[in-house]
């Protein structure tokens, strides 16, 4: 019998200064037990890629501005299963605080390729292959230099601002990097549907369907907004299959 082989890991690179994260980057490729490396340069564009899977293990530096490695090990403790975490930093003050988090290594910069191949052999033994589950229904937004998740169900409509959207809430808006586009493909099965070129409304949260003189509306929350001539139809058929019995507003 051939002995057990663990699954090459998908890892995640976080640091701001961007000769560490190519040198580890590239440290780590080398590994035969890495399947592949992404970077990143900040941790709340970390939590978005995480959000969209395919990541085991993350290697991530300690200061950074914004949010910290520290405070991104926090948020990642609150996922369903935890990816296993390797701080690597220039400092060692950190040590205590990041094993408090559970990490499975801490590195001291310059990272030497010995010592990082026993870090992911720490990662591989901690279960580092088991597929990382994020938070259903919630979203990374930042606010004040703090990245806090906010659940998609608050969300009221969505503007289309260039390659970002803002989600709109009771509580305000929230800037995200994401094109409208991506987020009326990837949110259609929650009940956001397009109704103007630069809008997508949440269907459970619309009040009221207006129409006057030809023109449609719907009340969102204490907001009203146009609906275009060309979704007018589409927004009345998704609501009456909403609203019978069972309907679940999809064909």
């Amino acid at each position: 019998m051939s002995p057990y082989r663990p699954a090459p890991l998908r890892v995640l690179v976080v640091d701001d200064e961007r000769p560490g994260l190519d040198e580890l980057a590239w440290l780590l490729e080398r590994d035969p037990r890495i399947a592949s490396v992404t970077t990143t340069d900040s941790a709340a564009e970390a939590l978005r890629v995480l959000q969209e899977g395919g990541i085991d293990a993350v290697f991530t530096d300690i200061r950074m501005p914004g949010l910290t490695g520290l405070e991104l090990a926090k948020v990642l403790s609150r996922f369903r299963v935890p990816p296993p975490v390797v701080f690597i930093t220039a400092h060692d003050e950190h040590a205590v605080d990041a094993f408090e988090l559970n990490a499975v290594d801490y590195l001291l910069k310059p990272v030497r390729e010995d010592r990082l191949a026993e870090a992911v052999r720490r990662v591989l033994d901690s279960g580092g292959t088991e597929p990382v589950e994020v938070p259903e229904d919630s979203i990374p937004v930042e606010l004040g230099g703090i990245t806090r998740f906010i659940p998609r169900s608050e969300v009221l409509y969505v503007e289309a601002q260039g390659d970002y959207a803002r989600l709109h809430t009771a509580e305000g808006g929230h800037l995200i990097r994401s094109p409208l586009a991506t987020l009326e493909e990837e949110w259609r099965e929650a009940g956001f549907v397009r109704i103007h070129r630069s809008l997508l409304v949440a269907l459970p949260h619309v009040r009221e369907v207006r129409m006057e003189a030809g023109r449609c509306s719907v009340l969102v929350g204490d907001e009203e907004l146009t609906v275009s001539r060309r979704h007018t139809r589409e927004l009345r058929d998704l609501l009456v299959r909403r609203a019978r019995p069972g309907g679940t507003g999809r064909s």
